[in-house]
């Protein structure tokens, strides 16, 4: 449950690793993570929203701390997106 809803999210394996250990670096569940990313994705959708939370954690060489979702390029804006309607949650 994100939110209080119940979601399903489609996502690589690799994403998944990759949120587990952003989320154990933060001391959080996963749950907890992507209900934050959830809270700030805007218009994006879920999955792509994720994607790009974990492609910037990366980038930055570190896990952002929770005070910075919402100044993560992309989430919590409204940009077109390619391929719209595939892996969305």
């Amino acid at each position: 449950m994100i939110a209080g809803h119940r979601t399903s999210v489609s996502l690589e394996a690799e994403f998944w690793t990759a949120l587990q250990e952003i989320a154990r670096d933060r001391g959080q569940s996963v749950q907890a993570l992507i209900g934050a990313i959830d809270s700030a994705r805007g218009e994006r959708n879920l999955s792509s929203a994720i994607r790009v939370f974990v492609l910037g954690a990366f980038r930055d060489g570190r896990a952002p701390s929770e005070g910075s979702l919402t100044d993560r390029t992309g989430i919590g804006q409204g940009v077109q997106e390619p391929g719209r309607g595939m892996g969305e949650a």
